[in-house]
């Protein structure tokens, strides 16, 4: 029997209620964390902002859970990071933790006993540590360099024990630290491109005409002196609507597009007489191969056109593109 045959107006009624209160108080948390943007904030910042080597995000459990997003959103952002995992650390892999780093270290409680028995020998080594925690008074707090205050009022599982709004206002103020180093340090689209090369803003910043246009003997092309009905063969085998038409030189003169072909049928002019040159659109518009795919496809969609032909300096065709190219990219 599906759920919501058995689920009666009342109990539906309840879990909205249960939900919208969870909502409600994981909201009040993270807006709790407001005046808690002050100096130590700031500081935390400026020792992130000036690591010479990378910042080592570290805790345990759900801590851990949090903190393994926070280095990856640092990682992603400008900010080089990554995840230790505290327990894995007192066991070799602080050997993974330099002079030059800034540990950033998590835990509800402050007194994790996993962080607490790494403290001693990342103090040794002179690096900065900064602690985001829910007690300022507890030895990790007071052990770091810079504290920040992630406490809760009360979580919003119901018995006051599963981490819920602690995690999330850690989370919150992750990104907030996150966030400010990222503007600090003039990080870009174009920087995010590169390190999300495979994501959609990636493509669309990064892609190049001349890694998404066709080449060499698959771009279609014809003679001044072609006959229409040639000219349509050759649209048909290279599969793009459209050909070039070029002179003697190998010099763009012209294009001949789906589009052209039913305004010629409009004509009524005799398909095996005619010749491609008369018919075609001349002077059109075209792109080069180091231009971005992205420019490309806002030329198209301006002047409401579906391929293109890619010229070099002397206006010879060295590649095609149409918008299926560009949809298959992931441009469109």
């Amino acid at each position: 029997m599906k759920p919501e045959q058995t689920t009666s107006q009342e109990t539906s009624r309840k879990y909205q209620a249960l939900g919208l209160a969870v909502i409600r108080n994981e909201a009040a948390a993270i807006e709790a964390l407001s005046p808690r943007i002050n100096g130590d904030f700031a500081r935390a910042c400026d020792y992130m902002l000036h690591c010479e080597g990378r910042i080592v995000v570290t805790g345990m459990g759900k801590s851990g859970h949090i903190g393994s997003k926070i280095a990856a959103t640092l990682a992603s952002t400008g900010t080089p990071a990554f995840f230790v995992h505290p327990g894995e650390a007192s066991h070799g892999d602080l050997g993974m933790i330099t002079p030059k780093d800034v540990v950033l270290a998590l835990s509800n409680s402050g007194e994790t006993a996993e962080l607490l028995t790494i403290l001693p020998v990342i103090k040794r080594q002179g690096v900065p540590l900064i602690a985001l925690t829910g007690n300022p008074a507890s030895n990790l707090a007071r052990q770091a360099d810079v504290h920040i205050d992630v406490s809760v009022e009360q979580e919003a599982c119901p018995l006051n024990l599963a981490p819920t709004s602690s995690t999330t206002a850690t989370l919150a103020m992750g990104d907030a630290l996150a966030i400010a180093l990222l503007e600090s340090r003039g990080f870009t689209e174009e920087d995010f491109a590169r390190s999300h090369p495979g994501g959609s803003l990636g493509r669309r910043l990064l892609l190049m005409v001349s890694d998404v246009m066709v080449t060499g003997d698959r771009i279609p092309q014809v003679p001044e002196q072609a006959l229409l009905s040639q000219a349509l063969v050759e649209m048909s085998q290279k599969g793009l609507g459209m050909t070039a038409v070029v002179d003697e030189s190998g010099i763009l003169k012209g294009i001949f597009t789906d589009g052209d072909l039913r305004r010629t049928l409009d004509r009524e002019i005799d398909l095996r007489s005619c010749l491609v040159a008369e018919v075609m659109t001349p002077g059109s518009t075209t792109a080069s191969a180091d231009m971005l795919a992205a420019e490309v496809l806002r030329i198209m969609q301006d002047k409401k056109i579906n391929s293109m032909m890619v010229v070099d300096e002397q206006q010879r065709p060295v590649g095609a593109l149409n918008m299926h190219s560009l949809l298959l990219a992931g441009i469109v």
